[in-house]
Order: structure tokens, then C-alpha cells, then sequence
């Protein structure tokens, strides 16, 4: 402003130059408005970057609870399962563990064909050792059946103790425990470590279930009174008195013969 009252107040300067002055200061005036106008620029420190967002957590292992479950078809084994905790057994070896499972999940129509009350009199390590016959600790293609030895071993514990056997041929594949023998009727779930295949009947093993004990065979009859012993013993004391009188009359024929000859 000094500059521009100077400028309008000088008479000395030339009339001709004041113009340009005057122009030029305008700009000037212009350019230092804009220039302090401007926000300061941010330095690269202040600018905020976004943090990398963090890869998803891996899925933890498979739920089998909640297959049996979707299936809709298995709450009599699925009741089991929770009762005696196996559910919790296979999330932590599947948690642990590369080797996998394979199940025979018994559909409720075959926990029907068993006696009433056959499982609800095993006492709690029965039960358990009852549901983990039917789970065997490694995972089992429909094509690994066909090279198994048995018997198979079970999550229930020796093979000697509770024996599995499983058969194949052609497309079926039998299993037994020798109580009684079932085949894979569908395969519910697979995942390269949990397979689950759908069975008719309950695998019943010999342990918890021996077969009940031969009926005793029916009691013989007393024998009837004979009816011809009283003709046999009466014909025994004809025979004796005849042999009594035969051996009286060879005496008294002796006995007579004697007086004859005797002078």
C-alpha cells in the first residue's frame, strides 16, 4: 500500500510510467493473494495409509455334529454323540491330527430295530466305547475299502476287543461286527478327511452286547409205569412155586423109590 500511495503521490515521477507501475503492483498484489490462500501442502509423514487388511484365519476343522444335523436323518446318534462327548473328541483330533476319521453314522430307523432299553443300560464308558465303535481314526475312500486287513481298529479301542470287519463287492461295501452287519447305503459328507457314511443297523459290538446263553434243552419226562411188570413178576412167582413143587416131588419120588428097594 505504501508503494501504491507513493505512486499516486509523487508528481516528480513521469505522468507515462505511472500507468505500468500501477499495472505491474496490481499484479503483484494478485499473485501474493494466491499464494498465501493456499492450504500448506502436506508433508508425506502427515499423509494417513491404509493398513493392509489381514488374510481371512484358516477354517478350523470339520464339524461333524452339524453334518448329522443338515442330514436330518441321525438324532438318536447325534444325541449320543453329545451325551458322551465324542463330538468334542473329533473336533480336537481333527484340531491336531492329519490322519482324518471315518464315520458309520446308524440312520434312526435302525436304533428302532434294536431291544428297547439295549443302550440305555450301558453305564457311561459303555456308552462312549458303544459310539466310538462306529469311528474308525483314519479317513477311508469307498476305493480304500477294497485294500483294508482286518479287522479294523475303532476309535472304541482294540481291534481284539472290539473287532470290525469290512468287506467290499463290486460297488457294496458290508460291515460287521458280529453281532450284526450292515451296508454303506450313502455317503453323506467327504472332504479328503472326514468321510461320513450313512448305515442301516447300529454296529453292535460282541463286548458290550454278548449273545445271550443257549436256552437249556427241555427237561425228559419221567417214564410211565411199565404195564407189564406186574404180568412179569407174577409170572416169576409161578415159575418159583413150579420149581418149589418140581424139587418136593423129585424128593418124595426118592424118597419112595428108597422104601421099594430096601428089603
Amino acid at each position: 500500500m505504501y508503494f501504491f500511495y507513493s505512486v499516486q503521490y509523487r508528481p516528480h515521477l513521469c505522468p507515462r510510467m505511472q500507468p505500468f507501475i500501477l499495472l505491474f503492483w496490481l499484479l503483484f498484489l494478485h499473485t501474493c493473494s494466491q499464494t498465501f490462500c493456499q492450504s500448506p501442502a502436506q508433508s508425506p509423514a502427515a499423509t494417513q495409509t491404509k493398513a493392509p487388511v489381514p488374510p481371512p484365519p484358516p477354517a478350523g476343522p470339520t464339524d461333524t455334529l452339524q453334518i448329522l444335523l443338515k442330514a436330518g436323518r441321525f438324532l438318536s446318534f447325534v444325541r449320543l454323540m453329545k451325551a458322551t462327548h465324542v463330538d468334542t473328541q473329533l473336533f480336537s483330533q481333527l484340531n491336531s491330527s492329519t490322519d482324518g476319521i471315518t464315520m458309520f453314522a446308524p440312520n434312526d430307523n435302525a436304533f428302532t430295530s434294536l431291544v428297547a432299553g439295549a443302550v440305555g443300560s450301558l453305564n457311561d464308558r459303555e456308552k462312549l466305547e458303544f459310539v466310538q465303535f462306529h469311528i474308525l481314526p483314519r479317513f477311508l475312500s469307498i476305493s480304500d475299502f477294497q485294500t483294508l486287513s482286518n479287522p479294523v481298529k475303532t476309535l472304541a479301542g482294540s481291534d481284539r476287543k472290539f473287532p470290525l470287519t469290512i468287506t467290499t463287492s463290486d460297488n457294496s461295501v458290508t460291515v460287521s461286527s458280529g453281532l450284526t452287519k450292515t451296508s454303506i447305503s450313502n455317503t453323506i459328507y467327504t472332504d479328503k478327511q472326514v468321510a461320513i457314511y450313512e448305515v442301516d443297523k447300529v454296529l453292535v459290538p460282541k463286548d458290550l452286547f454278548p449273545p445271550a446263553p443257549p436256552a437249556p434243552a427241555p427237561a425228559k419226562p419221567l417214564a410211565e409205569p411199565d404195564s407189564v411188570a406186574p404180568r412179569d413178576a407174577s409170572s416169576a412167582l409161578v415159575i418159583a412155586w413150579q420149581h418149589r413143587v418140581n424139587v418136593v416131588l423129585f424128593g418124595a419120588g426118592l424118597y419112595i423109590a428108597a422104601l421099594v428097594m430096601d428089603p
